[in-house]
């Protein structure tokens, strides 16, 4: 394999694509290998020799290093006897079978493994580079600001086509994933010349949100002794965004529904209710459904709020965004852009990032003033993304993954106390919990996901 015939693949964002591979993260050779390694056939090959499916002309890999077969039950990397071993999250292992996104080490080479789409990622390098013959796929308006490859292209693609039409837009996603820069995208790409009106409905007391929202007249109540327009009159013309919208009371909820579906505005103590023209744009960390499930959050409310839903990735989930945003940040300073190294790349690509790109520009930021001049290293991290190379390169506890097709895996989720306590014992650190019970990182942020536990929580 070599990077042109990778490149030379037609790239089409939507393209439904079922085939697995390796998506490079970081090495030092990026700038010479391919961004996908494609499983497509039963048998993928990685080491130093040239006979490779993937050569890697580093020293710190052997000549026949790793090889992954694709069997009934997935696919199975298995070391070939290296000297300096194949890593899945950071567990030197022998054989085991890969589940999607976990992290994947070959010598100083990382990578993620995707499940199905691997050649979605073909045209985008981890230093940032795209293929030509992708720019014309990519969005017109790509902001500055929202740093990463084929996973927010492919939102914002979709994103440029509803941006124009009045259609309101809920942006889902955990917190720190930009959310609040998707809403700014899809406001300036609107062409509504009014102004985009934000308000953080976590941050208000339910007392005051009715008043922020739909305004006041002079006399409403005691102290209201002007009119007040609220968000929702200052966004004539323009877009309301509702930041946290899972945590809006009920009362205004109902409110703001009927504001929707009227398209007026009745201010409290008012007695006519004014026309309005605006685009309303939610974004949540909430599981709105399960919100609806459980009576806090109403059901018609969010049929008017979903009419065209984005759903933003984590961090964990596109690690192959992290060396263009490490640059980025470290550009967005102002001062000289340093080049990582090794021990930097394996921190951030095994962390988990609880709090996503929000967390990598504070850790990036720090780092950067910490390095001076140098490469950015190791002790420049926090503490808690340093933890994520605790025990890494040692093997698993012998149950922590199986080494052949019929040895067995926990499968059957803990109760919700276990999984706390298990959390609670290792700090906060999900790699170090899920090697502990023999499961992949993803698999606990599953679990934790169906409890509610923020990460967080343990840190």
């Amino acid at each position: 394999m070599t990077t042109a015939s990778v490149e030379a693949l037609p790239l089409a964002l939507s393209a439904a694509d079922p085939t697995a591979g390796l998506v490079l993260i970081y090495s030092r050779l990026h700038a010479h290998l391919p961004s996908i390694v494609p499983f497509a056939s039963s048998l993928t090959s990685l080491g130093r020799e040239a006979d490779n499916t993937l050569p890697i002309p580093e020293a710190a890999v052997s000549r026949h290093h790793a090889r992954v077969e694709r069997r009934e039950d997935g696919y199975w990397i298995e070391d070939l006897g290296s000297t300096n071993g194949t890593l899945v999250n950071g567990a030197r292992l022998e054989r085991a079978r890969l589940a999607d996104h976990d992290v994947v080490r070959v010598g100083d080479s990382i990578f993620r493994f995707a499940a199905e789409g691997v050649y979605r990622f073909a045209a985008y390098s981890p230093g940032g580079r795209v293929t030509p013959a992708a720019q014309a796929c990519r969005p017109a308006a790509k902001p500055s600001s929202l740093v990463g490859g084929y996973a927010i292209d492919r939102l914002l693609v979709d994103l440029e086509k509803v941006a124009s039409t009045p259609v309101s837009i809920l942006v889902s996603g955990e917190t720190g994933t930009g959310k609040e820069l998707i809403a700014r995208y899809a406001h300036s790409a609107s062409g509504r010349r009014g102004p985009l009106s934000a308000i953080n409905c976590a941050a208000l007391p339910e007392a005051l949100i009715e008043s922020e929202l739909f305004g006041v007249r002079r006399g409403a109540f005691t102290g209201a002794n002007a009119d007040r327009p609220g968000l929702l009159r200052a966004a004539h013309g323009g877009t309301l965004f509702l930041d946290e919208v899972g945590d809006m009371p009920l009362g205004a909820q109902a409110k703001l529904l009927r504001v929707l579906q009227e398209r007026e505005v009745l201010p409290l103590g008012g007695t006519r209710p004014e026309p309005i023209d605006l685009r309303v744009i939610s974004a949540t960390h909430r599981d709105l459904d399960a919100e609806v499930a459980s009576g806090r959050f109403r059901g018609d409310l969010l049929a008017r709020l979903r009419e065209f839903s984005v759903m933003l990735p984590p961090l964990r989930r596109r690690r192959e965004d992290l060396l263009p945003l490490v640059r980025h940040f470290q550009e967005a300073t102002g001062a000289p852009v340093l080049e990582p190294t090794l021990p930097f790349m394996l921190a951030l690509a095994h962390h988990d990032w609880p709090y996503n790109v929000r967390e990598l520009e504070s850790a990036v930021r720090v780092a950067q003033a910490l390095a001076g001049d140098r490469a950015l290293d190791l002790p420049d991290l926090p503490p808690s993304v340093r933890r994520s190379l605790d025990d890494h390169g040692t093997a698993p506890a012998p149950h922590a993954r199986p080494s052949d097709p019929s040895a067995g895996e926990l499968t059957e989720a803990p109760s919700e106390q276990a999984l706390r306590a298990l959390l609670a014992r290792h700090g906060g650190n999900i790699a170090a919990a899920g090697r502990e019970i023999g499961k992949a990182r993803m698999q606990i942020h599953r679990w934790m996901k169906r409890y509610a536990i923020e990460p967080g929580e343990y840190r």
